[in-house]
Parts: C-alpha cells; structure tokens; sequence
C-alpha cells in the first residue's frame, strides 16, 4: 500500500503560479504511476497530468498543456505539479492518485478508474 499527501495548494492571482507536492510513503514508490487530478464544485473529478513509473512517460490535459509540468523524484518518493500562468478555471481541489503498475508499463495511466490510492487533496483557489 501507500498513502499520498498533497501539498502547495494556496490563493493566488490570475497569471501566477503554484508548485504542488505528492508525497508518498512506502519503499516501492518508483512502482507506481501517478496522476493530478482536480475537482471543482459541482464538477466530476478530471485528469490533470499523470507520470510514468520512471517519470519518461507524461500526459497533460489539453486545458493545461504547455502550463503545467509534472516530475517526479523517486528517491524522494515526490511527484510535483509546477502550475504556470494559472486561470480562475483552475480553481479546484487538486488530488494525487497512484496505481501499482508492472515495469513493462512504459506509459502514464490517464483514467480516474485505474488509480486506486488517493490523498486527501489540496484546494488551489486562482482569483481573476
């Protein structure tokens, strides 16, 4: 098992930007893909981003393509989510999801339903 803690989270202004943090217990993090989801309210849960187990494989969503960068350090069992230029439509509750995956898994898992550890999640609140 393993449990996520999101971090960073905060108001800002339009245009500005936040660093959000999953950390991860356990041993065997680099085993496992990630993914920032958000919620706002009223809303369904959506992909935000999602890494790879070796952090070579990353998918963004077409909102935040080219303004947000996911990374991650597996010696720091750490996935970040850099958030750049940010829009009064990024408010939401940000939530870091991780599935076990085999090592032949190369790519990033994109679907809600394949993550089955989540955090408590982090609220971003981006004032216009």
């Amino acid at each position: 098992q393993v449990q996520l803690v999101e971090s960073g989270g905060g108001l800002v202004q339009a245009g500005g930007s936040l660093r959000l943090s999953c950390v991860a217990s356990g041993r065997t993090f680099s085993s496992y893909a990630v993914g920032w989801f958000r919620q706002a309210p009223g809303k369904e849960r959506d992909i935000v981003a999602a890494i790879s187990w070796s952090g070579g494989g990353t998918y963004y969503a077409d909102s935040v393509r080219g303004r947000f960068t996911i990374s991650r350090d597996n010696a720091k069992n750490t996935v970040l989510l850099q958030m750049n230029s940010l829009k009064p439509e990024d408010t939401a509750v940000y939530y870091c999801a991780a599935r076990r995956v085999s090592s032949m898994q190369r790519g990033p898992v994109a679907s809600r339903a394949d993550y089955n550890y989540w955090g408590q999640g982090t609220q971003v609140t981006v004032s216009s």
